[in-house]
């Protein structure tokens, strides 16, 4: 599937935490109907066959809706599960030996929290940049918080897509608006909703707005 900056406007990161009142694959079929544009499958602790697995499955359920699967840090999954990319962290394989590998079209994402992080994963072939957490995040309790005036500047530095993660709920999203980023990655705001169709659709509402 080839990136367009659009896939980024409402970005759903999976977390298991949340999985009690639905399966993980139900939770993301909600997210789906609801209007994510793009999802990111985020397992820390399955071991690579499972997780594999349940990558395939997952492919072929964003797929039926038209809209990308991103892996988390994990190249070799990305890979053989046939999703359309790969998002890795500061410390994960560098985005320059992914593109040497990858097909073509295979989208690549990179965290950056500072603008030479941002610049350098541009010029490795980079084609979106991750950037937080933007608010204190419930996931990550010790992310390194970037401010807005941060993510602006790290926005401005670079010719590719930016997407704001952290924290990111319905309260407080707005107050990103003019920030530069192309859209917004939610977690917990999302899978952790009690209806998550409807909270995603009032999201990405929100990110339409913030976006304009």
């Amino acid at each position: 599937m080839k990136f367009d900056k659009s896939m980024l406007l409402l970005y759903a990161v999976t977390d298991r935490s949340w999985i009690g009142r639905q399966p993980l694959y139900e939770q993301i079929e909600c997210a789906l109907i609801g209007g994510t544009t793009l999802i990111q499958l985020r397992e820390k602790n399955l071991p690579e066959e499972e997780f594999t697995a349940e990558a395939i499955k997952v492919c072929a359920l964003c797929h039926k809706y038209n809209v990308p699967l991103i892996i988390n840090d994990n190249v070799d999954v990305a890979l053989k599960s046939g999703a359309d990319g790969v998002h890795v962290g500061i410390e994960d394989t560098p985005v320059s030996n992914i593109r040497k590998v990858a097909p073509p079209d295979f989208i690549i994402g990179a965290t950056a929290k500072t603008v030479a992080q941002a610049q350098a994963a541009e010029k490795a072939g980079a084609d979106y940049i991750g950037v937080g957490a933007v608010f204190p995040s419930p996931t990550k309790k010790n992310a390194i918080r970037i401010t807005t005036e941060q993510l602006s500047e790290i926005c401005a530095s670079i010719s590719i897509p930016a997407v704001a993660i952290g924290g990111i709920c319905l309260e407080n999203v707005m107050e990103l608006k003019g920030s530069g980023m192309s859209g917004i990655a939610v977690v917990s705001a999302i899978f952790g909703a009690e209806d998550i169709t409807k909270t995603t659709g009032e999201l990405k509402q929100k990110a339409i707005e913030l976006t304009l």
